[in-house]
C-alpha cells in the first residue's frame, strides 16, 4: 500500500502502482474531481480512497520530521549508506526513549 498526498494523484502514477499490484491511497485534488464530474458519464468512476489508511500517513510524516531534527540525518554527511543507516537507527532509538 502506498500512502501519498494530492501531489501524486495522476493517472500515470496510479497505473504504475496498479500494474505492480500496489494499492494506492491518494486523495483526488478538487480540480481533477471537477474535471471528471464535468465529463459526465464519460468521466469514469472515481479512484478508491481509504480514509482510515490515509490517517496513518500522519504518523509517518511526524516521525520523518522528528528525524530531520538530527543535523547529520538531514544533510547526510556520511559517505556510505551503512553509516547513514546506523545514524538513522541511533536517531530512532533516541526518539523512542527520549521524549
Amino acid at each position: 500500500m502506498v500512502l501519498a498526498d494530492k501531489a501524486y494523484s495522476s493517472r500515470a502514477i496510479r497505473k504504475h502502482l496498479r500494474k505492480r499490484g500496489i494499492h494506492a491511497v491518494i486523495p483526488v485534488p478538487a480540480d481533477q474531481q471537477r474535471h471528471r464530474l464535468g465529463r459526465g458519464s464519460r468521466g469514469g468512476r472515481p479512484p478508491a480512497f481509504d480514509r482510515e489508511a490515509y490517517k496513518r500517513r500522519n504518523t509517518v510524516e511526524r516521525c520523518i520530521n522528528r528525524l530531520k531534527q538530527w543535523r547529520g540525518i538531514t544533510t547526510r554527511y556520511e559517505k556510505t549508506a551503512t553509516i547513514y543507516l546506523a545514524g538513522l537507527h541511533i536517531a530512532g532509538i533516541s526518539l523512542r526513549f527520549v521524549r
